[in-house]
């Protein structure tokens, strides 16, 4: 809400022009040429230009130093030019289906920042858009962001004067600040969400997200180079509804796909893993792995252990992770879950609770899924899943795009990198004043978005 895109999602999260007044798009050299609207000032008070856009996407294509997950979305970009004041022109060096999701980035100002180091600009404790809400304050002590309403700005002004964020970790404490009046909106967990529900005094707003969790696992490891074909056949020994029904009270279902809320996804087919305790022996057994004196399952001389990290204050996936490890122990396989405050990727712990979303254009896992991308953090590589994955990008034809994902998903279900577990819904509450809050989006990860159509809100106190 702070800053603005040549592009920004609607209801349905389809792109739509945002800083853009309009576009084309020119199939023959894979062209987008946008034309900007006028009279759009920075907050504070500058003319927003096509030098700014400019600057941006430079920023992101020839910056080697930028600290980012989400550069492999823009590795098509060859050029970005500015014929005249109210036009630019971004050509691609291919076509990629997901651009325009791409384009609702935030534009960065470029009288703030050129010269400057990005990753440690001071402007980063002190933003400046050109969106909805301007920045004001950052409480660092207190973890709170103050931010007031623009009343400059270029589409519908909000209704509400001021948002103050706070970041707030532990989810008791927030269900605390929210019966207390400390706090008007907050994002819980299904369980403190539940202590709500008939309560006259607040409101449950429950979105359909695209968050899945599961259990990541880190290939830069020596057990998962050796032992990475032994990593889907852990589904077989999870209950995933009793995890659905114990931790999400019901609010979720289990996971199969990465992109399975996607509208391009949800490929049936590729739900090879039921809950099967017979058929995890016998794959296991298949595998070359054997049961020890000790009772666990063993392979040319190493046992099956390996950990997991889950932040200490996540109530939620400390709960699913001691699940499934209660429920592998049982069978004979060793996952050690391991609580940190801030996830260590140098520890060399083989993987972590996991969370993420394809909410959108169901591109959005190339960069996690990829052999090397930009999100890979992982290094999961499967060269079947690239090839899919990087024709999916380039097509052009909606029914072409649909086949090409489904078989991302049947492919990926047989070596996958993550033991996907659950999708959730996003249990928002708020107090019974405040009004406007639309469901009719599909949430990411973290449920992701609530704020997309904050303008319309209303509070009442």
């Amino acid at each position: 809400i702070i800053y603005s895109g040549l592009m920004k999602y609607d209801a349905n999260g389809k792109p739509v022009v945002d800083l853009a007044e309009s576009y084309n798009y020119d199939n023959a050299t894979n062209t987008y040429t946008f034309k900007l609207k006028k009279g759009i000032k920075w907050h504070d008070g500058k003319r927003f230009t096509v030098d700014d856009v400019v600057f941006t996407y430079d920023v992101l294509k020839k910056d080697k130093t930028l600290s980012a997950s989400i550069t492999s979305n823009y590795e098509d970009i060859s050029s970005v030019t500015a014929p005249n004041d109210h036009t630019v022109v971004i050509k691609l060096s291919n076509h990629n289906a997901a651009m325009l999701d791409y384009f609702t980035m935030g534009i960065i100002p470029k009288h703030l920042l050129k010269g400057k180091d990005i990753n440690t600009a001071s402007f980063n404790h002190h933003p400046i858009g050109t969106g909805r809400y301007k920045f004001i304050e950052w409480d660092t002590a207190g973890s709170m962001i103050t931010l007031e309403r623009n009343k400059d700005y270029y589409d519908k002004v909000p209704n509400i004067k001021r948002v103050i964020y706070k970041t707030v970790s532990v989810e008791s404490t927030k269900a605390t600040m929210l019966q207390s009046g400390e706090a008007d909106l907050a994002w819980l967990n299904a369980n403190y969400a539940d202590t709500f529900r008939k309560n006259d005094k607040f409101k449950n707003i429950d979105f359909k997200t695209a968050d899945y969790r599961g259990m990541s696992m880190d290939f830069k490891t020596g057990f998962w180079k050796r032992n990475a074909d032994s990593i889907g056949v852990l589904n077989y020994a999870i209950n995933k509804k009793e995890i659905v029904y114990s931790v999400l009270k019901g609010r979720g279902f289990p996971a199969y796909s990465p992109i399975q809320l996607n509208v391009y996804g949800g490929n049936k087919h590729s739900d090879i893993y039921p809950y099967n305790l017979d058929k995890f022996a016998k794959e296991m057994a298949r595998l070359g792995w054997e049961i020890n004196k000790d009772g666990i399952y063993e392979r040319n001389g190493e046992e099956f252990h390996f950990t997991i990290q889950v932040r200490d204050y996540e109530e939620e996936r400390i709960d699913i992770a001691n699940i499934i490890s209660k429920e592998l122990k049982k069978v004979g396989v060793d996952m050690e879950v391991v609580l940190v405050t801030k996830f260590d990727w140098e520890a060399g712990y083989n993987g972590f609770l996991y969370g993420g979303a394809a909410q959108f254009d169901p591109d959005m896992s190339y960069m996690t899924f990829v052999s090397n991308a930009s999100g890979n953090t992982m290094n999961y590589s499967n060269a079947k899943v690239d090839e899919l994955l990087r024709t999916g990008r380039r097509s052009s034809d909606i029914n072409e795009r649909k086949k090409i994902y489904r078989e991302f998903e049947d492919v990926y279900a047989k070596q996958p990198g993550i033991v996907l577990v659950t999708y959730l819904d996003g249990n928002y509450v708020s107090i019974s004043g405040l009004e406007g809050l639309d469901t009719t989006r599909i949430l990411g990860h973290h449920a992701v978005g609530v704020m997309w159509n904050i303008e319309n809100w209303k509070l009442n106190k």
